[in-house]
Parts: C-alpha cells; structure tokens; sequence
C-alpha cells in the first residue's frame, strides 16, 4: 500500500546519516535510519575530536556520535541497528533489504563512508585510538596532538605528500617512509615536500612493527621498526605518532551496479548529492574522497536532506 511506502530512508549512521537524519525529521519526512551493527562511523574510533565547531575544548569522538544520534531520534528520526543487505535503486519505489526483511521507498541517502587502509602490522592495533594513541589516519584531525614532536607519514601518493607538508607545519619532524625510491604522487607535491626541510625520507623501507609503551591505560607509540626492501636489514626510529596514508575503502559494495561509480567504488554525485538512479542521493566519504572531515560530511547530509525535501515536493510524494 502507499501509506507503507516510506518517504526517505538513510543508510549509514556517521556525521553524514545523522545530520541528513535530523533535516529530514524537521521536515516531517519521518526518516529511517539504518545505523548498521556498530553506529556512529569513523568518529566512534577516535579520542578526542577538536575541529568540529561548538565544542571550545573539544569533545570525545564516540560522545560527539552519541549526541548526533540523540538528536536524530529526538527530531524524530527512527534508528535500527542494521546494516542494508541489499538495495534496488532501479524499482520504484526504491527496495531496501535489511535481515530477512524489506521496505519500500520513495527516495535513499546513502552515507555508510570509507575506511582507512590500515599496514597490517604488529603493534598496529595497540595504538590506535580509542585504546592507545599513536596510530591515526587523518593529519587534519590528529596532527595537532603532536605539536613539535616527531611524526612519520607512510605512503607514496598525494595523500601521502599533503599530510608530510600539512604535519610539517606542526610537528618538530616527518619522516616519510616509502616501500620504494619511486612516488604515485604528483611531481610538484614530490617537489614540495623535497623542499621542506622538516621532512625526512625513509625510503626502500616498510614498517615492520609499531613500537609503544603500554604499561599504562593509555598505550602510546614511542617508535616504529623497519625494514630494507633491499636487504631485509631491520633498524629502529623514534617517533610520537604515525600518520597512515595508503588509501581508503569506500563501503559501496552494496549499491554495485545501482549507481554510477569511479574505478575505487566512490559514488559519483552532482552539485546537489544526486547520484545517478533517480531519488537516491549520497553524502560524506562514501563520495567524499578530498576531504573526509566529519564537518564536511555534516554539510554533504545537510544538503542531500534539503534536496530529498525538494524531490519529494516536485514529484507529489
């Protein structure tokens, strides 16, 4: 029946989902949201979160989600912890599986984000926030825990090259370590960072092992083990934090073949978060492969809500 037909559902529970959620509420839009198994996004991994405006001393990331999604259902948005299992983009209205059941919709905003890459390597867990610090993924977000201090940047693209020149402006070093002597990045960002005298380079070399202390409740790194591509020889480096810059995962299998993507799974939209199926709209890093900040993300939501209003309202749903 129409009346069961919903008139937007959200996939994904990060800065984007949520802010989309609480638009879409206001607007009597009566969303749903679902949040997935683990709520919240990235932002539930970090520690202490200091760009995101209306907090003066910052606030703890898995607080800050919780606050969001309080706020979501507080305007009147419906929360399920569930992950989509399936979705047809193509049928209208829009099919939605999630566990053994499925709804209908007349529009989607589909925010679920990206990962980091992460090394894989031993120790690498230890640090990371919120149970250890030390391992990050965002220089933006982190880098100024580490004023003066010793960083390394691993990686050999841009991203790579835009986190040493970012960190340099903060930290006391960067070193960047590369697998190879040869670079993915640009030549003026390679150039750039060559000409920074705070960047140091570890090339031919992989982490082996994330060194850190963890005799207290905080694990911290103090240094990381690496090894010769060339040789295999082993030797220590002294470090305060590691910044990780390989790549990210955009978690879009489940819209494959419903819209248009890039060759690394990013979801193209236009200037107004549209993707390419008719009604389904997408917000934050699952499109977002520039800045993946969480107010960015925020705003991408904020936009796709608004738009999703204005279809509805065109098309008499």
């Amino acid at each position: 029946m129409a009346s069961d037909i919903r008139k937007t559902v959200i996939i994904g529970s990060g800065p984007a989902g949520l802010t989309a959620a609480i638009y879409a509420a206001r607007a009597n839009l009566q969303p749903l949201i679902l949040a997935g198994a683990t709520p919240g996004g990235q932002l539930t991994k970090t520690s202490e979160v200091e760009n995101y405006p209306g907090f003066r001393k910052g606030i703890d990331g898995p607080q800050l989600m919780e606050d969001m999604m309080e706020q979501a259902r507080h305007c009147g948005a419906e929360m399920i912890y569930e992950a989509a299992s399936a979705i047809d983009c193509k049928s209208k209205p829009i099919t939605v599986t999630y566990g053994d059941k499925k709804i209908e919709t007349h529009t989607l905003i589909f925010a679920t984000g990206a990962a980091p890459r992460w090394l894989g390597v031993k120790g690498e867990d230890t640090f990371m926030p919120p149970k250890g610090a030390g391992v990050t993924s965002c220089a933006v977000c982190d880098g100024s825990f580490y004023r003066k201090m010793p960083v390394a940047v691993v990686g050999g693209g841009d991203t790579a090259m835009e986190e040493a020149n970012y960190l340099a402006k903060l930290c006391g070093s960067v070193t960047v370590i590369h697998r190879r002597d040869a670079f993915r990045a640009s030549k003026i960002m390679i150039d750039r960072a060559r000409a920074n005298p705070v960047i140091k380079w570890e090339l031919n070399q992989v982490v082996d092992e994330v060194l850190g202390d963890t005799s207290k409740k905080l694990a911290t790194v103090t240094g990381l083990r690496l090894k010769s591509t060339l040789d295999g020889s082993t030797k220590e480096l002294k470090i305060a934090g590691l910044f990780v810059a390989i790549g990210h995962i955009p978690t879009t299998s489940v819209m494959a073949g419903q819209v248009e993507m890039d060759a690394d799974g990013y979801i193209k939209v236009n200037d107004f978060q549209a993707t390419s199926a008719a009604g389904v709209f997408a917000a934050g890093d699952c499109h977002d492969r520039r800045y993946r900040q969480a107010v960015t993300a925020a705003g991408m939501g904020c936009k796709a809500a608004l738009e999703v209003e204005r279809y509805l309202t065109e098309h008499g749903l």
